[in-house]
C-alpha cells in the first residue's frame, strides 16, 4: 500500500492539471491513468481535430492564393496520410510535455484503471501497476466522458464516433452526420473542405441549438454554400449499416453515405470506479453530483470535468481542477464557471460567452445590442476574411456586458477579451473606451461596444437630434 495526500483519477485536462497543482502546493500526489496523458481532449478530441482543421485551412488558403497575388502551379490537394501523421506527432509532443510537467511537480503516476475499495483506498486495476493499493486523504475524480451511441444505432465498421473518424485510413467520399451540435458541425466543415460530400441531420430546428441563433443561421448559410447539406427539424430513422455503407431516412427521403458519424452527446466514464464503495452519489444519467466546491457526497472526495456533467469543455475542467485543489489546501476561491467561453472551430469560427438574446428574453432581462461586421474592418479586408460579426449584449439599466457572441475570423481567440471584461463587470461604454490597436481584428470588439449606444464611427449611424 502507498499513502498520499491526494490521489487524482484520470489524466485529462482536469486531472493532469489537478495533479500538477496539488504537487506544486506541496501535497504528496498520485495520478492514476488507464491509457494516455491528456484524456479525450488531447488524444481523440480538441487537439487532433484542430490539427486536422489547421491543415484544411492551409489547403483553403492555398486554393485562394491567386486572390492575394500569389501564383501556385500544379495540383493542390490534401494528403490525408500526412495530415494524420502530423496529428499524431502533435499529440505525442503534448503527451510528453504533460509527463514532464507531472515529474517536475513531484507527482507519482500509476498506469491502470482506478477502482475504489472504500472512501480512503483505491486499487489500480488492469494496467502496468495493477494490484497497487493507494490510500489518500483526498481523492479527485476526473475520468471524463465518452461518445454516446444509443441502442437504436446499428453497430458496424461504417458507424463511427468522433474517435474512430479521426483515424480513418482514407478520406471518405461521403459522410452522413447524425447531430448538428459542435462536434457534428466541426467535422462537417473539416471533411467538406477536404472534398467529402457531407450531409448533417439535426432533429432540432437549427444547428448548434445552444448557440446564439444569429450566429447559427450565418454558419448554416456558409456551410450550405460550401456544399454541406443540412436537414433540420426531423430525426434520422431506419438507420442501416452494411459492409459497403450506411443509409437512413429523413421523412420520406433515403440518405446514403460511406460512413455515419454519430455525434449526439456524451456520457460520463464512471463505470468500473466502484463509486458505491466510496459513497459517491450519481445522477440518473450517471454524472457525479458535486457542490460548489466540487465535493461529492463522500467527505474528502472531489469530482471535476465531464464526469460531473455541467459544462463539458476542457478549459472548464482545468479551471475546476484549480478550484478543487485550492479548496483542499484550505484556500477556497470563487469559481466563475458561468463565464466559461464556448469555442466552435467551424468555418467561420464561433466564440461565445455569457447570455444570448434568447436567454435574456426568457429571463425577462431588458438589454441593448451592439453589433459590428468584420466586413467594415480593415484587417479583415486585408486578410480576405470579412464574413461575420461581433455582437455585444448589455443590460439596459446598468450597461453591464451580459454576453458576447462572435462569428468570423479568429473568433475563438477574440472571445478571450470578453471573459475578463465580464468577470470584472465591465460596462459596454468602458469596453468601448479601451483603446484597441489598429489594424487588428480586436477592433471589432471596441466597435461593437460603441454600437451598443449608437456611437460607432465605422458603420453608418444616424445623427442625433
Amino acid at each position: 500500500m502507498e499513502k498520499f495526500d491526494v490521489c487524482v483519477i484520470g489524466a485529462g485536462p482536469g486531472g493532469y492539471v489537478a495533479a500538477i497543482r496539488a504537487g506544486q502546493s506541496g501535497l504528496k500526489t498520485a495520478l492514476v491513468e488507464k491509457e494516455f496523458f491528456g484524456g479525450t481532449c488531447l488524444n481523440v478530441g480538441c487537439i487532433p481535430t484542430k490539427t486536422l482543421i489547421a491543415g484544411a485551412e492551409v489547403l483553403s488558403t492555398a486554393r485562394r492564393a491567386a486572390e492575394f497575388g500569389v501564383e501556385i502551379s500544379g495540383e493542390i490537394r490534401p494528403d490525408w496520410k500526412k495530415m494524420l501523421a502530423r496529428k499524431d506527432e502533435v499529440i505525442g509532443k503534448l503527451r510528453n510535455g504533460i509527463a514532464g510537467l507531472e515529474k517536475a511537480a513531484g507527482v507519482t503516476v500509476f498506469s491502470g484503471r482506478g477502482e475504489f475499495l472504500n472512501r480512503r483506498q483505491l486499487v489500480v486495476a488492469a494496467g502496468e501497476d495493477a494490484g497497487t493499493v493507494i490510500e489518500a486523504s483526498k481523492f479527485i475524480i476526473a475520468t471524463g466522458s465518452e461518445p454516446l451511441v444509443p441502442g437504436f444505432i446499428p453497430q458496424g465498421e461504417r458507424v463511427l464516433t468522433s474517435t474512430e473518424l479521426l483515424s480513418l485510413p482514407k478520406l471518405p467520399k461521403s459522410l452522413l452526420i447524425l447531430g448538428g451540435g459542435v462536434i457534428g458541425c466541426e467535422f462537417a466543415c473539416l471533411f467538406a473542405a477536404l472534398g467529402t460530400e457531407v450531409t448533417v441531420v439535426e432533429m432540432l430546428p437549427q444547428i448548434l441549438p445552444a448557440t446564439d441563433s444569429e450566429c447559427a443561421r450565418l454558419l448554416a448559410r456558409r456551410m450550405e454554400s460550401e456544399g454541406i447539406r443540412i436537414l433540420n427539424g426531423k430525426p434520422l430513422s431506419d438507420i442501416k449499416c452494411t459492409a459497403r455503407g450506411v443509409s437512413g431516412k429523413v421523412g420520406d427521403e433515403t440518405l446514403r453515405a460511406e460512413y455515419l458519424l454519430v455525434s449526439i452527446g456524451r456520457r460520463p466514464v464512471t463505470a468500473g470506479l466502484n463509486l458505491a464503495a466510496a459513497g459517491v452519489k450519481t445522477s440518473e444519467r450517471g454524472f457525479i453530483e458535486v457542490d460548489e466546491n466540487f465535493l461529492t457526497s463522500a467527505p474528502g472526495i472531489y469530482a471535476i470535468g465531464d464526469a460531473v456533467g455541467k459544462i463539458m469543455l476542457a478549459h472548464w475542467a482545468s479551471a475546476a481542477a484549480e478550484a478543487a485543489v485550492s479548496h483542499i489546501c484550505g484556500k477556497p476561491v470563487h469559481f466563475a464557471g458561468t463565464l466559461t467561453p464556448g469555442c466552435i472551430f467551424t468555418s467561420p469560427e464561433i466564440g461565445t460567452v455569457g447570455l444570448s438574446e434568447e436567454q435574456c428574453k426568457a429571463q425577462n432581462i431588458a438589454y441593448n445590442v451592439g453589433k459590428f461586421p468584420f466586413a467594415a474592418l480593415g484587417k479583415a479586408m486585408a486578410m480576405g476574411e470579412t464574413e461575420g460579426f461581433v455582437k455585444i449584449l448589455a443590460d439596459a439599466a446598468t450597461d453591464q456586458v451580459l454576453g458576447v457572441h462572435i462569428i468570423g475570423p479568429h473568433a475563438t481567440d477574440l472571445i478571450a477579451e470578453a471573459v475578463p471584461a465580464m468577470l470584472l463587470e465591465c460596462t459596454a461604454r468602458e469596453l468601448g473606451r479601451a483603446i484597441h490597436a489598429h489594424p487588428t481584428l480586436g477592433e471589432a470588439m471596441m466597435e461593437a461596444a460603441h454600437a451598443v449606444h449608437g456611437e460607432c464611427a465605422h458603420i453608418p449611424t444616424r445623427k442625433r437630434r
